[in-house]
């Protein structure tokens, strides 16, 4: 077996020759590199064998747990998985470095931290922050406990709370950085009360990217810019609806329809892939590309599913459909909607959140289009 120290070199080689390590935080690569992966990850870990999840433990199969651990930059380390689903992970390397980055950290900033899991990167904050700065929440009490441990065993200054991320930590100080590590659909305003005017927010939104909110002066709004594209796990308790083949089930297509749309594009361009996010929010699009061609799977997570396939000598795509919505339909729509808002790029995109309401806008926070992230298919000239 590759020691871990050289499995550790390799994948900051990765990330390096990917350009990957954050220029304008040149803090970040010597924290990840002084506080490893394999200080935090637990004994037993969790990997997909193309059927369910299935434990790795380290006295068993330390060669298959140290891949694990030091796997590909893109590739997080799944460290719990409950009634079959993965409920925590060492992020992949590549996401650590860039949320640290947006979070633009300075010495002395107190900061919150949504999510300990193992507590490694709650240990890169105060690593930046400094001690007694930090302080982590986690709903799960056994990782509460763990991540404690293992920040005992990294150094001190890092106060870990049991308690439900969501509501933050109210019973502290106010924070100047706010992080969360689990996504949400809609920012927790309690993140907004909690963070000083001037604070800034990194947070995962929904199924996909993750934005950088800075509070208004008067602390009655946060507003920012998408930051990148991720998945991340959702908050704990989030209804996740049911996959692609549950709503499908047995059933044969009800309706089949042409599809005009450039599938190829739609695989490719991570700008048209969130800005449906944005636009139709409730369904969810996968892609997959074999030698040239294009498959496109949609569903809603309850009822209507939809399988795109490239079609035959360059001609139209074909749709088939079922359950009560016509979900290929439906993305045409968000598509076009798209192309009429401007075709924003992924970093034309911002949100906003208020006490009463969060959207998304494109250009210009006060002036660009702007799509509510409480009501599909709201989208309005500001």
């Amino acid at each position: 077996m590759e020691e871990l120290p050289e499995l550790q070199a390799r994948l900051a080689r990765l990330m390096d020759e990917r350009g990957l390590w954050p220029a304008d935080s040149p803090w970040v690569r010597p924290a990840m590199e002084t506080h490893a992966r394999h200080l935090f990850a637990p004994n037993r870990l969790w990997t997909w064998d193309g059927e369910a999840y299935i434990c790795v433990d380290r006295a068993a199969a330390p060669e298959a747990w140290a891949d694990l651990v030091y796997a590909d930059p893109a590739d997080s380390t799944i460290t719990q998985v409950t009634d079959g689903l993965p409920t925590s992970s060492l992020s992949c390397e590549e996401v650590v470095a860039d949320m640290l980055d947006s979070l633009m950290l300075e010495p002395g900033q107190p900061t919150l931290e949504l999510g300990a899991a193992t507590g490694r990167n709650a240990r890169l904050l105060a690593e930046r922050a400094g001690p007694g700065l930090v302080t982590t929440v986690e709903c799960d009490p056994l990782l509460a406990a763990a991540a404690a441990a293992n920040l005992a065993a990294t150094g001190d200054g890092v106060d870990v709370v049991t308690g439900d991320g969501a509501a933050g930590a109210p019973q502290r100080r106010r924070f100047a950085r706010v992080i969360s590590t689990f996504a949400v659909d809609e920012v927790p305003w309690a993140w907004v009360e909690q963070t000083s005017p001037g604070g800034r927010i990194v947070t995962p939104w929904g199924r996909l990217g993750h934005v950088a909110l800075t509070v208004a002066p008067d602390g009655q709004s946060a507003t920012g810019w998408v930051q990148g594209l991720a998945t991340f796990m959702p908050a704990r308790g989030t209804d996740q609806g049911l996959e692609w083949d549950q709503v499908r089930g047995g059933r044969l297509p009800a309706t089949e329809a042409l599809f005009t749309r450039d599938l190829q594009k739609l695989h490719q361009d991570a700008s048209l892939l969130f800005a449906l996010r944005v636009i139709a929010r409730d369904i969810r699009v996968r892609t997959t590309a074999d030698e040239g061609t294009v498959t496109v799977w949609l569903h809603d997570g309850r009822t209507s599913w939809a399988v795109i396939e490239s079609g035959q000598d360059n001609g139209p795509a074909v749709a088939r459909q079922g359950g009560p919505r016509r979900l290929a339909a439906e993305l045409e729509t968000a598509w076009q909607g798209w192309t009429d808002a401007g075709a924003p790029e992924l970093y034309d995109f911002g949100m906003t959140r208020t006490q009463d309401e969060q959207y998304v806008w494109a250009f210009d926070p006060a002036s660009g289009p702007r799509w509510s992230t409480a009501n599909t298919h709201s989208l309005r000239a500001a």
